[in-house]
């Protein structure tokens, strides 16, 4: 199955292999769906939006788990559960990260990036959060308590999306530069030149073998 938000507001679940939207359009949100995310246990799928709200779905009946959550971003750039699924993380146009409960209670505020905060990932231990920025930063955040860890810097325009590799030697991001660039993490310096692209870029992902990057 596949779910996709839309500037219509509404979410769809899709048969892959029938290439068939399953049931009707989920309806909740009052503005673009701008941001989606799976439960590690696939159980549950949260949606973000340009209306502020983060909202929980169960992807077998297409209704809302748990009321909207009034984030404080304005607009919702990403959502990401923790490897656990216990908790999960956002961020958007105010340039803060915020951690919430399972329940959607606010756990913590991360703050410390100057522009919006375009792209979250978790380490595989759920130890730490890694974000990208309108700063043109990328930054490495303890989970526990906000506490920023490193600053990697070498964008020259927003940090669209970032990816870590499998093994989590290494993060990828994407940006408005035109570039994807590749971070080696224990030297936290940037690896080989820019990867160039003819226009800005606005996401990525590595194969599960981490040898390719599209």
């Amino acid at each position: 199955m596949v779910v996709s938000g839309s500037a219509d507001d509404r979410l769809r679940l899709w048969n892959v292999k029938e290439s068939s939207v399953v049931g009707d359009a989920w309806e909740g949100h009052s503005a673009s769906v701008s941001c989606l995310d799976w439960s590690p246990n696939a159980r549950e799928i949260a949606s973000g939006s340009q209306d502020d709200t983060i909202r929980r779905w169960n992807p077998n009946t297409g209704r809302q788990t748990a009321p909207p959550i009034e984030t404080g971003h304005g607009y919702v750039y990403a959502v990401k559960y923790s490897p656990r699924g216990d908790k999960f993380a956002s961020c958007g146009y105010d340039g803060v990260i915020r951690v919430w409960s399972k329940d959607g209670k606010l756990l913590i505020e991360i703050k410390g990036h100057d522009n919006s905060v375009r792209s979250l990932c978790w380490s595989k231990d759920g130890a730490y959060i890694f974000s990208g920025s309108g700063d043109m930063t990328i930054r490495k955040w303890q989970s526990i308590d906000g506490q920023e860890l490193v600053v990697l810097r070498g964008h020259t325009s927003y940090v669209r999306f970032i990816c870590l590799s499998h093994d989590e030697r290494h993060l990828v991001s994407a940006s408005s530069d035109c570039s994807v660039r590749i971070w080696n993490l224990k030297t936290n310096q940037q690896v080989g030149d820019p990867l160039l692209h003819d226009d800005e870029l606005l996401a990525l992902a590595i194969s599960s073998d981490g040898r390719y990057i599209a």
